[in-house]
């Protein structure tokens, strides 16, 4: 979305430019006072070994009793949730699967909204990325876990998921027929990810939305104008929270539409070159606390 509140498609990448950084952690771009705070998890509010730092946990609580709302926005489903769920306080909300999914992290990561990928819609990706990309392989992300054709990568795999095609994953006979899809995984072995990226959009952008967040070329597919911004701008709605009271903070492509969105964006020192590019304010980076940096010093400010 842009910062005047229209939603924009995934499909649409925002125009890059390159504005004077700010200082690490510096939150002289934020214009008003922050009702609510909006970061991603991996490579943004967690270190590189998958944990939240005292001194994060300290300020995100901090942040809570202040009166700002932390939501967590992250591509991770719910099911991968535990490793920040006892840190969000107050609603208890997550946005998850690049806004395919809002869960409850006070009720054990229970589903409470789906903006599902329509299996048809999944269906065409598949077939025009089979063409594009011969070596793609796919993975189905269901409200209840992941399924996937055997020549997939080992990532994180369920061993008690099924493995088939993706065209029969995602069939109208599948036994999981009635259950929502998240996201459709697509890799391929040899692309760069950014090549991936742009290939998959130009040939299959009219059925779905398309980002990255791997350092490999795994694409994360979802419904058309299902975003990481559009759901958190729904969120902030609901709460009569305005794009100019949000402060977010990302690190990789698919974090780009809710930062630009968000009032007031956060870059960290880590982040993609394309997000460095468009966000004009930098923090440190993960493995530095960047996120509770620019907390501590707004929760200063607002004192």
């Amino acid at each position: 979305m842009r910062e005047d509140g229209e939603v924009t498609s995934a499909t649409e990448r925002p125009e890059p430019h390159h504005p004077a950084p700010a200082g690490a952690g510096d939150p002289a771009s934020v214009t008003g006072p922050v009702r609510l705070i909006a970061t991603d998890l991996d490579g943004t509010l967690l270190r590189d070994d998958k944990t939240v730092s005292d001194r994060t946990v300290a300020a995100l609580a901090a942040a809570e009793k202040a009166g700002i709302e932390v939501f967590f926005v992250t591509g991770r489903p719910a099911r991968w949730m535990g490793v920040v769920s006892d840190h969000v306080h107050g609603h208890g909300l997550a946005i998850c699967a690049n806004g395919a999914a809002v869960v409850d992290l006070h009720r054990g990561g229970r589903v409470v909204e789906v903006r599902p990928l329509h299996r048809l819609a999944a269906m065409d990706v598949v077939g025009a990325l089979r063409v594009a990309a011969p070596d793609t392989s796919f993975a189905v992300e269901l409200t209840t876990g992941l399924h996937y054709e055997p020549e997939y990568p080992p990532f994180h795999l369920d061993p008690g998921a099924t493995v088939d095609a993706a065209e029969r994953l995602l069939s109208a006979d599948a036994w999981h027929a009635r259950t929502p899809v998240l996201k459709l995984l697509a890799h391929h072995p040899e692309m760069s990810p950014d090549d991936y990226l742009a290939l998959a959009r130009e040939t299959a952008g009219a059925h779905a939305s398309f980002t990255r967040s791997s350092p490999t070329a795994l694409l994360e597919i979802s419904g058309l104008g299902v975003s990481k911004a559009s759901t958190l701008a729904q969120c902030c709605a609901e709460r009569g929270i305005s794009p100019g009271e949000v402060v977010a903070f990302g690190d990789m492509p698919n974090d780009l539409e809710m930062l630009t969105w968000a009032g007031s964006s956060y870059a960290m020192a880590n982040a993609h070159p394309e997000v460095l590019a468009a966000t004009p304010a930098r923090t440190t980076a993960n493995s530095e606390d960047g996120v509770a940096v620019v907390i501590e010093r707004i929760l200063e400010e607002q004192a």
